[in-house]
């Protein structure tokens, strides 16, 4: 069984290596097809992790608070358009919401920055020691804002990298003075590089400085527009979430018929709508690319039909010296399945040549897995048994009698 298999293979590739150009015109639509589905799916592949490590780089078992979505005249305002939360609501979800590892409130607006002869406009961040805890912050030089400079009150501030690229250039920013809406604070520390958010947003285009610097000294106001929570762990997100939203209506004296004049957002749940809309995304690129697999089929099955017309003698006179109905069918589906096989190992080679390509030159983060490469490999060999069966069997039909008087 095994000699008549590969005596069939030998036949087919000789038939193949016989009509060399025609042969690589038909594996080309399966070439193309493997090809871009692997390059396809690596581009959505790269795209949910960039934007899983771009919402984990938030922080982990993150919960924020934002004021806002209240009813008001019949219109629920957008969150964090209110001015609901204090700084007191933040330090009570510290004190009394169990599962919670650090609170973290603050408040931003664009300002411009000056050191000496140059300025940059970035989002000026008032917080709290703990902002570096529950938003993975570390410093790359320096030091952090301390418990004391909140409570004095201290012009001192902690730039992003972006910051201080464009203040300082290559110099140290630590110990230097800048001007924040003319107002003076001394640079006590650098952060280190976090990238782009999810969104697209710089994260190093930051300066922080005390919560209450920024409140009194900078900003005139109050009110926390943002209570940034950790939770213990993941398995407590939910629990810790829900007890949140209990407190706050509680001390805001909200009563059952009203809705919440704050909103709590779980970034677990962002997470998890991350990766189903990654997913649909991955699943479209990858599907629109398959088409052309289906296409580099029809494609087979055309030169199939043209093979077995050409050799409709050949058939006859194999049939006349003893070829069974299984022999001629054998040999056809095996030419057919070649083509997809020889045609599916260039397309992998093409597909993660391509995907390194689009990583290098167009900056793109790609990423390939093994799944994609064996589906779309998988895909190109039962495409083409598939596409193959019925010029295989119309050849294995053939009579004989009439084969042989072909011309």
């Amino acid at each position: 069984m095994i000699d008549v298999l590969w005596e069939s293979v030998k036949i087919a590739l000789n038939a193949l290596v016989a009509n060399k150009l025609r042969s690589v015109l038909t594996m080309l639509g399966i070439i193309i097809g493997v090809g871009a589905v692997i390059a396809m799916v690596s581009i959505g592949l790269g795209v949910r992790d960039k934007v899983q490590n771009s919402i984990a780089s938030l922080g982990s078992n993150l919960i924020i608070v934002t004021p806002g979505a209240a009813s008001s005249s019949g219109v629920r305002q957008a969150a964090g358009t209110n001015t609901t939360l204090t700084l007191k609501d933040a330090q009570a979800i510290a004190r009394e919401v169990p599962g919670v590892s650090a609170v973290a409130p603050s408040v931003g607006r664009q300002y411009q920055v000056v050191a000496g002869n140059q300025n940059w406009t970035t989002n000026v961040q008032g917080t709290t020691p703990e902002y570096m805890d529950v938003r993975n912050l570390s410093v790359q030089s320096g030091s952090f804002i301390t418990p004391e400079d909140v409570a004095a009150r201290n012009r001192v501030a902690v730039i992003g990298s972006t910051v201080a690229g464009n203040l300082f250039g290559n110099g140290n920013p630590v110990g230097q003075n800048i001007r924040i809406n003319n107002a003076p604070f001394k640079v006590i520390g650098v952060l280190e590089s976090k990238g782009q958010s999810a969104g697209g947003q710089d994260q190093d285009d930051i300066v922080i400085i005390p919560l209450t610097t920024a409140q009194e000294r900078l900003m005139g106001i109050t009110y926390i527009q943002t209570i940034s929570v950790q939770a213990a762990s993941a398995d407590v997100i939910d629990q810790v979430q829900d007890s949140i939203t209990g407190l706050l209506r509680s001390r805001h004296r909200i009563t059952p018929d009203k809705p919440d004049d704050f909103t709590v957002r779980n970034l677990a749940s962002v997470m998890a709508t991350a990766q189903e809309t990654t997913a649909t995304i991955t699943m479209l690129l990858g599907s629109i690319a398959a088409i052309s697999l289906v296409v580099g089929g029809i494609g087979i099955m055309n030169i199939m039909l043209v093979s077995v017309t050409e050799r409709t003698r050949e058939i006859g006179i194999r049939k006349a010296l003893g070829a069974k109905y299984s022999n001629i069918l054998m040999q056809f589906l095996i030419e057919a399945v070649v083509i997809g096989v020889i045609g599916g190992v260039i397309g992998i080679a093409l597909g993660i040549g391509g995907s390194y390509a689009i990583s290098s030159f167009a900056g793109w983060n790609t990423v390939i897995t093994p799944l994609p490469i064996f589906v779309s490999f998988g895909f190109s060999v039962g495409i083409g048994l598939f596409f193959g069966l019925y010029p295989a069997r119309k050849a294995a039909l053939l009579n004989p009698i009439d084969a042989l008087r072909y011309e």
